[in-house]
Parts: structure tokens; sequence; C-alpha cells
């Protein structure tokens, strides 16, 4: 029998297909066009909604301290989710919710139809919550923290989010969108902004960088100040915009004063045009109350720019209302702030010792302090916003009533100019030490040249100790003690040692050898001898009556050291004889005192006193030795005792003892010198004081001996070295002294009128006469000046008149 075949696979699929085919064919085409229109019409208008799953939540929120912002991308499929979260993404699908892993955004249960599910049925399925910081853009309060693209930024003080739409309309530069993407790395040293910085607008290398800088805690001095002015952007936001409608920006105003004295500091220099626009926001900040009667408060610090800050117009506005006097670190800021007043190198090298001089001498000068007149230009505050944020917006503006600019008056600055010279001719000695030596400025080598009441307390101290000493009596001690007392010094040139004498006698405390008055300069291991003088005052100089009396006691205690060395009795008596000289004052009597004191330890030998008075002819001896005999018997009486000495100091100077009866017996009577009876040895003198004061003062010719005696040779000092940066050269402020070239006036009507985008002729003509100008040829020469100078017009405009925002923009940088 044969064997049935059994057809295959590919029959079968054949045949299948052959009978559609034909089935197909049978159906009209008019039947193939309905089931078409029913699939479209149930497409568009009967198939279920599903809710986008994908689509982000808006305005999600982070903790208050924390934000955490990533930029957006599409969810992953459940193929893309790894191995290890698969489980969840089918659990999710299921309709299961598992617990929320750590770490993860809130998720939230969404209906959804699901395909293959019961028409009508809906099923769970879990959508991320979107990032916090999407949608309305949010500030962060100073000392908040952010995290934007992985990027941790400390200190708030920014604005996060998608949307924040600036006073011009656009979307404002400052705005950090953590939507947007970043680069993997960015250098913020490097410029890679353009000269409008804005976040959106930047590249992601730009975006990277600022973030980074931002994340530095903004401190970087490298940073291009594209970043510093793009945060800038911000701070001026919260300050104008933010301010005008919610108190707790207003209550962020001290925040961001202190930030912008911060950025100042570090990044003032490094651009004269951040130092305007920054310095301009802090003065608006400021015055968040403008305070009454600001001049009695304590002053802010501020940066120096080309005019003054207003802060302190307005300080002193009040004080000139008030009829006030302005006080003295009031008058100290202004000095130091004011770009028209010349601030040399001493005033910058050595800020603490200027400003405690400035402040003495102001004192000195004005009392209480000065009385500024109320002149008639008003004053008003003006801000020109820096970002690009406020295009059409340009200017905001504050005025202060009848409260006077005194920038637009010149006598007081010249008043402050005055004191400020006087101080630093004071502080050039002390500024050159400091120069050479950065360790002056705490020993002995710098403080010499400083008066002693800005001297560290414990200088102060050890002046105080030797007071002690010096006023219980003449005092020895050696050189090197006493150095010690102010921490010791090796070598002391007679420059210092000679500012050293003075500071000292200042303070009522004076010393032997006499070194101002022509003595060597003891060396560390000899003595010197304190004694005390009219404290704030000086030692007597040297006449040559106290020279003669010097002279007197050097040869008088040469003699005695000659005979047996010179002993107590001696020495009392010697003593008691100088207290007796009437032509002599206090002062020298206490150093001659002293001298007496020192011969005690280093006495003068006779032979030194005979090398120098040798070169002198016998005429010139024997003066000297009579207004010797003059100045003993000054007291109209002439002990046994004291002939005997001078008959000794006679011997010495190789001129016959037995002339001294003869010479005293003149001075008495006012005759030439002459013989006398021996008989009168014996007896004291009883002299005319009339005769003996006339004889006194005819001295001329033997002060001009006794000059060539008392100076001591001294070894030549070498001169100062002095830094390379001398002469002490002024201020590196913009056109500190004349602005564009300009004369006193002139610059100081320049200045003022860069205060304010606009003016009123009124107010211009205010201004003018504040400063004793005609208000069309300041007008004129301004103009000539600007185009000069930086080749743009100083004013656009004629009613009312606009300075040109170019020249201020040319002069800030």
């Amino acid at each position: 029998m044969p064997r049935k075949r059994t057809p295959s696979s590919l029959q079968v699929i054949g045949g299948a297909i052959l009978f559609l085919v034909a089935l197909i064919r049978m159906v009209p085409v008019g039947v193939w066009i309905a089931l078409g229109l029913a699939g479209l019409a149930w497409y568009f208008f009967l198939r279920p909604k599903r809710p986008d799953a994908l689509a982000p939540k808006r305005g999600g929120q982070a903790s208050p301290s924390s934000q955490t912002y990533l930029p957006s991308s599409p969810a992953p499929s459940i193929s893309q989710v790894p191995a290890g979260r698969r489980d969840r993404s089918r659990a999710a699908v299921s309709g299961v919710r598992p617990p929320a892993e750590p770490g993860f955004h809130e998720q939230r249960d969404v209906p959804v139809s699901v395909l293959g599910a019961a028409p009508g049925s809906v099923r769970p399925f879990r959508v991320p919550a979107a990032p916090a910081g999407y949608g309305q853009a949010k500030w962060l309060h100073p000392g908040e923290t952010a995290n934007v693209s992985g990027v941790t930024i400390p200190g708030g003080m920014i604005y996060v989010g998608t949307t924040l739409t600036a006073p011009s309309g656009a979307s404002d530069p400052c705005l950090i969108d953590p939507s947007l993407p970043v680069a993997v790395y960015g250098n913020y040293a490097v410029r890679d902004m353009g000269y409008w910085p804005s976040y959106s607008s930047a590249s992601l290398v730009a975006r990277r960088a600022y973030l980074a800088w931002l994340a530095s805690g903004r401190q970087d001095p490298t940073a291009d100040i594209g970043y510093v002015f793009l945060f800038l952007y911000g701070l001026e936001r919260r300050a104008l915009v933010d301010a005008e409608s919610d108190p707790a920006a207003r209550a962020d105003w001290p925040h961001i004063a202190e930030e912008l004295r911060r950025l100042l500091a570090i990044y003032g220099e490094k651009s004269g045009s951040f130092r305007t626009y920054a310095g301009s926001l802090l003065d608006w900040v400021s015055l968040a109350d403008h305070p009454e009667k600001a001049y009695l408060r304590p002053v802010p610090s501020f940066p120096r720019t080309f005019e003054l800050p207003l802060y302190l117009r307005v300080a002193l506005g009040q004080a000139a209302v008030d009829g006030a006097p302005v006080p003295p670190r009031l008058a100290l800021a202004w000095a130091r702030h004011d770009p028209t007043i010349n601030l040399r190198t001493p005033a910058r090298r050595c800020v603490q010792e200027f400003d405690e001089l400035f402040i003495l001498r102001y004192k000195q000068e004005f009392g209480e302090g000065m009385v500024l007149p109320k002149n008639r230009t008003k004053l008003k505050v003006v801000h020109r916003p820096a970002s690009a944020a406020f295009f059409g917006q340009r200017e905001f503006s504050f005025a202060f009533g009848d409260t006077p600019d005194i920038t637009a008056v010149t006598g007081p600055v010249r008043n402050l100019q005055s004191v400020v010279d006087s101080v630093t001719e004071r502080l050039e000695r002390f500024s050159r030490s400091c120069a050479n030596n950065p360790d002056a400025k705490r020993t002995l080598d710098g403080l010499v040249f400083l008066p002693v009441a800005v001297w560290p307390e414990t200088a102060k101290e050890a002046v105080r100790s030797l007071k002690q000493r010096a006023d219980a009596g003449p005092a020895p001690m050696l050189f090197s003690d006493l150095l010690s007392t102010f921490g010791g010094v090796a070598v002391i040139n007679k420059a210092r040692l000679s500012a050293l004498v003075g500071a000292l006698e200042s303070q009522g405390v004076a010393f032997e050898p006499d070194v101002l008055g022509g003595a060597r300069a003891p060396k560390p291991d000899e003595s010197v001898v304190l004694f005390s003088v009219d404290s704030g005052g000086s030692a007597a100089p040297p006449t040559p009556s106290y020279q003669a009396a010097v002279l007197t006691v050097q040869l008088a205690t040469a003699v005695a050291t000659a005979d047996d060395g010179i002993g107590d009795e001696e020495v009392a008596h010697i003593r008691q004889q100088v207290s007796s000289w009437s032509h002599l004052t206090a002062d020298h009597i206490r150093r001659l005192t002293a001298h007496i004191e020192l011969l005690r330890t280093q006495p003068v030998t006779l032979a030194s006193l005979k090398k120098k008075l040798q070169p002198l002819s016998v005429a010139a001896r024997e003066s000297i030795a009579q207004f010797m005999a003059t100045v003993a018997q000054s007291d109209g009486t002439v002990s046994p005792s004291e002939v005997k000495m001078l008959q000794r100091v006679y011997q010495a100077l190789g001129v016959d003892a037995s002339r001294v009866f003869t010479d005293l017996h003149a001075a008495g009577s006012g005759s030439q010198p002459g013989l006398v009876s021996n008989s009168s040895r014996g007896a004291p003198f009883r002299l005319d004081a009339d005769r003996i004061a006339a004889l006194q003062r005819d001295t001329e010719a033997v002060s001009v001996l006794l000059a060539d005696i008392f100076t001591d040779e001294e070894p030549p000092q070498p001169a100062p070295v002095v830094s390379d940066d001398e002469p002490e050269e002024s201020d590196s402020a913009p056109d500190s002294a004349g602005l564009m070239g300009l004369d006193e006036a002139h610059s100081a009507f320049a200045r003022l009128l860069l205060s304010r985008a606009e003016w009123a002729e009124e107010e211009l003509e205010d201004a003018a006469a504040d400063l004793d100008l005609m208000l069309a040829g300041a007008i004129e020469l301004l103009n000539e000046a600007a185009l000069d100078t930086h080749d743009v017009p100083f004013f656009e405009g004629e009613a009312p008149v606009t300075v040109n925002p170019e020249i201020l923009e040319k002069l800030a940088a």
C-alpha cells in the first residue's frame, strides 16, 4: 500500500498566505477606507489619555540649609536600569510600591493606563519628583549651601533656579540655572566670559569655572574679574530690586555690605571698574537707615576710589547742618578716602602710626574738630548698576533734603592736607627704617623716630621706669642697660641716638653725656647718668655760660683726680658751688649735677684737657680764665675754697694762678684786670650783681673758643640707606592730585559731577557757586579736558546736563 505524505510547514504557511490574499481581495475597497477612518478617529478622539510620567515636578524643595540641583534628563527605560534596580522598576509597573531608597528624591504614584489591562482599569506608576530648584529662582541667604551639578557651593548669596526675570524683561544674568549643562573642568583664572557676563549664555567651561570659584569661597585673587562681576550682579539685584518689596532682602543689606568690603579688599586693586561699581553699591547698602548724626557713629571701612564715599559725605553734611565739629576719627577717614588729598608712601606703609599721629596733630590744630560751612550744593546719592539686567533702568537715586555736599567746597580739604603733610614729614624717617627693616616697627631702630605717644605699651612702660629713676636724682647706669630696657640694640648710630634723646626728653628724662650738645656718643659698656627735666619739654641747650661752667667743673675734677682721686667731700663741694651759680637755668644746674656724677665714673684727665686747650693762644686761655672767674662769683660771693679751686684751674690753663684775685676783683668792679692786695685773699668778696650780669652778657668771644673745646670728635656715620621707592611718592589712587590735569577747584567740580548721571541747571549753578566758578566756563573746560585726556566729552545734552558714562568708565579703569 502506498504511504500517505504529510504536507511540510512551508506548504502550510504558503497555503495560508494564498487564502488570506484571496480573502482580502474579496473585501471591497470602500470597506478598507471605512476601517482606516475609524482607526484615525479612535486614535485622536477616543483613545484614553496617559499622564506625562516624565514631566518634572516644579518647585521641588530640599532641606533649607542644603539645596541639590541636577541637570534635567529623560527617565531611563526598564532595560536601561541597572540589574540591582530592575526588580524595583518591575514592581512599580505591576502596582507594588517598594520602600524608598535612601538618597533618592521622594516618589509619587500616578494612575496611568497599562497596556493589556481591562478597559477603564488603572494601575499606579511611580514617577520621580523633579530636582529641587527647578522653576522660580530662590535667593540663598548668607550661610546656606547649594549643590549644583555636583559642585558644593557654601556661603549662599546667589540665585538658583530656572526662571528669574530681570528688570529689563530678559532673564537675569546672575541666575544659576541647574538645568543647564556644565563642563567637567573649568579654570576661573582664565578669561572665558564676555564684557557683560551671564551664566545662561556662558560656555560650558565658563559655567564650571564660575561654580568652582563660588565653591572656593570667592576669595582666590587670581580669579578673572568677570566671575567676580557675575556674583556682584546677584548682590545688586538683592539690594536694589528685592529690597523694594521684601523686608527680608532689606535685612540682608548689612551682610551684603560685609561681603562687598571683603571682595573689594581682594579684587579692588585688580579692577578699577569693579572698585567703582562695588564701592557705589557699598555706599547704597551702608545707608540702610541713613542715621541721623552719623558723624557721631563708628566709621565703616571703605575702598579709596575717585570720589569720597557717600557715607562720609552724609556724615560730614550732617555735621555741617548741626554746626558740630568733625570728630578726629571721621576727619581721619575723610583724609584717607578723599581723592583730592595726596597721601604719600609713609601714610600707606605705616598705616597705624599715621592714623595715631594724625589724630594727635588734628587735636592740636583744631581741638574738638573743624566746623564745616553749610554750602549750597545738596547731597544726593546715585547708584549706577553694573549688571546688564538693568538696561533701561540705569540709575537709582535718593535725596537727603537740605544736607549739603561738603565735597563742593575746598577749604576744609586744604586744612586736612596741611595736617596730612605735617604727619607725613614726621613719619618719613620711620617709614624709611621700616622699608629697610620690616622689624623696625617693633624695635628701637624704628621707634626712636616716632613720638612716644604712639609707641607700643611695652616701650611706654620702659620710659616710665626710666622716669622714676631720673626723678629720684642723678642715676648712673650702663648705656647697654639703658638700651636693653627697650629690647636691646647691639649698635645704635648717632642719628638714632639723637632721636632717642629727643624722645626721652619729651617725657622728662635726659642723660649725660650731652649728645645733642656735641659730646661723643657713649659706648655700650660706658656709663650714662639719668636726670629729670621738665616733662614734655627738652633739656636747655648749652650756652657759653654753661660751657664755661662745664669746663670749670671738668678742670676741678681733673685736678682733684690728679692729686689723690676725687672724694665725696670734693664732689659735695663742687655740687654746692654749681647750685649757687645763679646765671644758670634750673635745667642747666640739673645737667651739670649729672655731669659731675658722670665724671666720678669717667673722669676727664688733665692731659686730655690740656691737649684740647693747647692749640689756643695765651690770650684765648686768659679770656677763658677771666670768664671762669666771673662765673665763680656770679652769686656775689667768692669763698676761700672757691678761690683755691680757681687757682688750680688757672694752673691747668697755663695762666698765672696769682691772677685769680686780679680777675675776681676786675669782674666785681667792671674794670680791667689788675693786681690786688694779698691781704684780701682770706676774706670773701662782695660784688655788684648788676656789674656781674653785664660781664656775663659779654661772652660771644668766649663762646667761639668753648665751642671747639666741647665738640668731641665723632667718626663719620654712614648715610642712611633709602629704599628704591623714595622719595615718598603720592598714592596710587586715580588722579589723586588734579583730575584730568585740572586745577583744584575744577577738579573738585568734576569729581562732584561724576557722582550722578544727570544734573539740573540750578544744581550746577549751586555747585559752581560753592567753588567760586563760572558755570559756563567750567563746563567748557571739563569738556576740553576730557577730550584731551580720554578722547570723549565730559557732558551730553543740555537740559538736564548728562555726564557721559564713557568718561566714568575710563576714569575708573
